[in-house]
């Protein structure tokens, strides 16, 4: 189930990520409600993929995370709160990666800091047309 799972969830984190660079994907005004919902539709798929991942990998023993103060919360809780934080910022230490764990985190973390970026250049890009 594991390894049907885990290619899965990449695929929809990539086609979620494919989709900035599509052209006439976001057309229209700079701020629209359409684009502030592709954007929010962006982010939550990736914040979901990446907390599947940390969980497809505790549930076949091979964790991903530790908690510091609580180690024994739900991991559901722990791997979407850790998905989130790494992605819109660097963390409050609670929760810390480890292992494969740590490329995990660096990988969505560099996904993190370029969607940004990468929207407002296909906005930009559309709004010229």
């Amino acid at each position: 189930m594991f390894y049907f799972l885990l290619p899965v969830v990449i695929f929809c984190i990539f086609m979620s990520l494919r989709t900035l660079f599509i052209p006439n994907t976001l057309r229209g005004k700079f701020a629209s409600v359409e684009n502030f919902l592709y954007l929010g539709a962006v982010y939550l798929t990736i914040i979901l993929g990446f907390g599947m991942i940390y969980i497809l990998f505790n549930l076949i023993g091979m964790p991903l995370l530790r908690e510091v103060n609580h180690p024994h919360h739900n991991i559901f809780e722990s791997s979407f709160y850790f998905s989130a934080m790494t992605l819109f910022s660097v963390g409050n230490g609670d929760v810390l990666p480890q292992g494969l764990g740590r490329m995990v985190a660096v990988i969505e973390a560099l996904i993190g800091y370029t969607l940004p970026a990468a929207f407002v250049a296909r906005v930009v890009l559309n709004s010229e047309k």
